[in-house]
C-alpha cells in the first residue's frame, strides 16, 4: 500500500486560481447510463475513423461540437448533432474582420455588419435547425461570455444533409434516444463537446461565502474575486484572458493594502507599547527621586 504524506501549509491569505475549465462536464441526462454505446466527453474523442459506419450524436455549444460532427461525417458516419439554443455561425475572416472594427466603432455597429455579411454567406439557417440570437456575436461576447462558432465546413455537410441537426435530448433508453419535438433516433455513440466545469468547491472548504455549488463565484461583477476571510478567487468568472488579469490586479491591490494597514497597525501599536514603558520608566525613576535616601536617614 502506498504512504501518503500530509502536508499543512499556513498563511494568510488565500487564492483560487485553478480556473473555470478544471473539469470535464457531462451533464446529467435522463436515462444516459442504460446507453449501451460509447460515450465519451470530447477530450477522449481522437479521430472518426473508427466510426465509419455508425451512428453518431454530437452534444455541446461550441467549436468543438461543429469540429467533431465534421470530422465524423468526413469518415463516413451517420452524424446527428444537437443544437438545443440560437447560435451565431461565423467564418474566421469574419471574426478578424470584426475584432479589427471594435477598435473603432460601438459593438452594435459592428454586430449589424457582420450579421449581415454572414447572412450573405451562409444564408438563412432555420430551416436547418439553426436561429440566431437576437443580440449580436459581439455584443453577445461582452455580456455573457459566449464566443460564435466558426464554421469548418460543418455547415456545408448540413445543408447536404450528412449531418442532421437534432433538439434538446428528452431521455435517452437503451441505444434510442428521445429528442424534444417528438424525433428519435437509434445511436452507436455519443460525443459530449459540452465543455469544462470548475471543481474548486469539491476540494475547496469552507469558501461556501464565495463559490456556489458549480464552483463560480457566487458574487456578481465586478466583486466576484473576494471572499471572506482573506480568500480571493482569479479566473473563476469566465471572463477570458482580460477577465483574469483583472482579477490578478485587483487582488494584488487588495492584498497589499491589507499588508499596509496590517503593518500601521502594528507599528502604531509598537510605538504606543514603548512610548508605555518609557513613561514607566520616568514614573520609576521620579519614585526613586523623591523617596528619601536610606543613608541620609543614617546620619539624621
Amino acid at each position: 500500500m502506498e504512504k501518503s504524506t500530509i502536508v499543512h501549509y499556513m498563511a494568510k491569505f488565500l487564492v483560487v486560481a485553478s480556473g473555470a475549465n478544471s473539469a470535464e462536464n457531462i451533464p446529467m441526462v435522463s436515462g444516459l447510463e442504460s446507453f449501451p454505446g460509447v460515450a465519451m466527453h470530447s477530450s477522449s474523442y481522437k479521430s472518426g475513423v473508427v466510426y465509419s459506419g455508425r451512428n453518431m450524436l454530437v452534444v455541446g455549444s461550441g467549436n468543438s461540437r461543429m469540429e467533431i460532427a465534421y470530422d465524423l461525417a468526413s469518415h463516413g458516419a451517420n452524424t446527428s448533432i444537437v443544437i438545443r439554443s440560437p447560435i451565431h455561425v461565423m467564418t474566421k475572416e469574419l471574426i478578424r474582420l470584426g475584432m479589427s472594427l471594435v477598435h473603432h466603432f460601438p459593438l452594435m455597429m459592428v454586430d449589424v455588419l457582420i450579421v449581415m455579411m454572414a447572412n450573405f454567406i451562409f444564408g438563412d439557417l432555420s430551416s436547418y435547425g439553426i436561429k440566431r440570437p437576437k443580440k449580436g456575436p459581439f455584443v453577445l461576447k461582452s455580456e455573457t461570455s459566449r464566443s460564435p462558432v466558426i464554421d469548418v465546413g460543418t455547415v456545408g455537410l448540413i445543408k447536404k444533409g450528412n449531418i442532421k441537426v437534432r433538439e434538446r435530448i428528452t431521455e435517452i433508453k437503451g441505444k434510442i434516444i428521445e429528442f424534444q419535438g417528438g424525433d428519435k433516433g437509434s445511436f452507436d455513440g455519443i460525443v459530449f463537446a459540452t465543455g469544462y466545469k470548475s471543481n474548486a468547491n469539491m476540494w475547496l472548504k469552507n469558501g461556501e461565502d464565495m463559490l456556489n455549488s458549480e464552483g463560480l463565484p457566487k458574487n456578481e461583477f465586478p466583486d466576484h474575486w473576494k471572499g471572506g476571510n482573506m480568500l480571493y478567487c482569479a479566473g473563476l468568472g469566465r471572463m477570458g484572458l482580460a477577465g483574469i488579469s483583472m482579477d490578478a490586479k485587483n487582488i494584488a491591490k487588495d492584498i497589499k493594502f491589507l499588508q499596509e494597514r496590517y503593518a500601521k497597525k502594528l507599528c502604531s501599536s509598537s510605538i504606543e507599547q514603548g512610548a508605555s514603558n518609557l513613561m514607566l520608566m520616568i514614573l520609576h525613576l521620579v519614585d526613586m527621586r523623591l523617596k528619601p535616601s536610606p543613608i541620609g536617614e543614617s546620619l539624621n
